[in-house]
């Protein structure tokens, strides 16, 4: 239920047990000022601010990469190129040279 900072000041104890079942959102002339939410939702959020806060390096990157692919046996899974019929220049180039003799 929204609340205007008045209904809310008079009210306050049912603002606060309300809480409990989801946020109170406090207006002033139609606009959002404040909320009180349940303190373990705030507890949370903290948890989630902290975390965001904090730099992350490449190694945390990798760590949350490593996770995601624990659930999967084959992530990336090769593609497999043999018989697709597209051109290989590399093999092609080392087709076309010829041996050079070493034995001068």
């Amino acid at each position: 239920m929204p609340w205007n900072i008045a209904q809310a000041k008079q009210r306050f104890s049912e603002v606060v047990k309300k809480a409990a079942e989801e946020p109170q959102l406090i207006y002033n002339r139609n606009q959002p000022v404040a909320a009180v939410i349940d303190a373990g939702e705030f507890a949370r959020f903290q948890e989630w601010r902290k975390a965001q806060l904090k730099p992350r390096t490449l190694a945390d990157d990798f760590a949350e990469l490593r996770a995601l692919a624990a659930g999967d046996p084959d992530p990336l899974p090769d593609p497999d190129r043999r018989g697709s019929g597209r051109p290989n220049a590399l093999l092609e180039m080392l087709e076309e040279e010829e041996p050079t003799d070493v034995s001068n």
